[in-house]
């Protein structure tokens, strides 16, 4: 095994490697959304965390030699992706550095495939005696975008000097240790504790050393400073030094950690419907029969503005129209009140978590007057899809004596509708 000595004798033989860790589920981001992929600025989340390591790479006369960015099983592609829409940083998926790889099932069995990899690329024997090559790795979380070239210079420089560096920033709460029942068995003294960011650099031979070491033992880590102090006899006792850190340097863990970022989908949908108007038909409107000498003609009650209505939001959410799924030749919607209608398919709007911003409708028809019905009208389209009447809105306008309409013949519904999923 090499000594500490040999492993840090001349900074000018030692090499820089870097490990970005994705590999994880991100299931507090909700919606099976993987956060690295989240676009961030003019990329993702995880091309900008890559690229600050190559903004430091254009401030320094230091080169990453290897990068190994670890992703779930299958994710690889995804991951290329997530590089390729960043032009700032895409243009390194042809460099040959960027090593893209399975992690594990934990961070820190993530971190040892990527070590181990890292020491076959750098064409290290883990038997040799010889004073040879030091490569240090710079362990990175790749959902930690916002770290800036100073911190990386700082974890690299004192990596290279010390052998182990992470970056912290001073405690700013008061931290105490509790039992499993809740009370408090000792208090930490604020002052000499700070909290610990990435990316955290060490010599990569002793660190593969600690992280073998830590496997056999069995020994469950978080981070990797832990796993260096835990193994003194294979680092020769260097203890980890800690640069500054900074408070913008987090870690993306819920959705609202990224700044500005709405990730709601949005859809319009637009829909129409036109019925004749006959004698001995009530004249059915947004739920609302409305006194009148005729009425629609149509299979079912033949309320235009609520068959509008079904349409818009069907073709917002691509669940079909109306007619797919209340056929006019089933007998079973004869003469169908529309409102139950409405109401089983905007049931399955909402099952797929679909929620209505407004809905804008235009009725066309000469007569009778629409303004005396309009607030009931209103009221009974809100009620069918329990929203609030000020999300409704309907207005009405004649033909002036043109076409079917005009003439009394026909009436006709357009509605326009905003969705919204979270």
């Amino acid at each position: 095994m090499k000594t500490m000595r040999q492993m840090t004798r001349n900074s000018s033989e030692n090499t820089l490697d870097l490990v970005l860790l994705a590999a994880g589920s991100s299931t507090r981001m909700g919606a099976g959304q993987k956060k690295e992929y989240l676009r961030l600025g003019a990329g993702t989340v995880l091309s900008v965390s890559l690229g600050a390591f190559f903004d430091y790479e254009k401030n320094s006369e230091k080169k990453f030699s290897h990068i190994i960015i670890t992703v779930p099983a299958g994710h690889e592609d995804d991951a290329k992706n997530a590089v390729a829409m960043d032009k700032n940083v895409s243009g390194e998926l042809l460099s040959g550095r960027l090593v893209f790889m399975a992690g594990g099932s934990t961070r820190q069995e993530s971190v040892c495939l990527a070590l181990k990899k890292l020491c076959a690329l750098e064409n290290l024997d883990e038997k040799s005696d010889g004073p040879g090559r030091n490569p240090v790795v710079l362990i990175h979380d790749g959902a930690r975008p916002y770290l800036t070239t100073d911190i990386i210079a700082g974890v690299v420089d004192a990596a290279l000097e010390f052998g182990a560096a992470v970056p912290a920033v001073p405690a700013v709460d008061t931290f105490k240790e509790s039992s499993g029942d809740g009370t408090i068995t000792r208090h930490l003294v604020r002052k000499n504790l700070a909290a610990v960011q990435t990316p955290q650099g060490f010599l990569l031979e002793p660190l593969m050393r600690c992280h073998e070491n830590a496997i056999q033992m069995q020994r469950d880590y978080t981070d990797d400073s832990e796993i260096w102090d835990d193994f003194p006899e294979l680092t020769g006792g260097k203890k980890v030094r800690i640069t500054k850190g900074d408070t913008k340097n987090k870690k993306i863990t819920y959705r609202d950690d990224i700044p500005g970022r709405d990730d709601r989908m949005i859809r319009i949908g637009l829909g129409t419907d036109l019925h004749r108007l006959v004698d001995g038909r009530s004249l059915m409107i947004g739920g609302v029969n409305i006194p009148s000498p005729k009425g629609e003609l149509g299979h079912s009650d033949g309320d235009v503005l609520l068959h509008a209505i079904s349409d818009s939001v069907l073709g917002a959410t691509g669940l079909g129209d109306i007619g797919s799924y209340f056929p006019p030749e089933d007998p079973q919607w004869k003469d169908a009140d529309s409102s139950l209608l409405l109401k089983k398919i905007w049931g399955d709007v909402r099952d797929r978590g679909w929620e209505l911003e407004n809905l804008d409708c235009v009725l066309e028809f000469e007569s009778p007057k629409f303004i005396p019905w309009r607030n009931r009208v209103i009221e009974s389209v809100a009620k069918i899809l329990c929203v609030d009447s000020d999300r409704i809105f309907v207005k009405a306008k004649t033909n002036e004596k043109l076409d079917s309409v005009g003439g009394g013949l026909a009436i006709k519904a357009y509605c326009v509708c905003l969705l919204k999923k979270d």
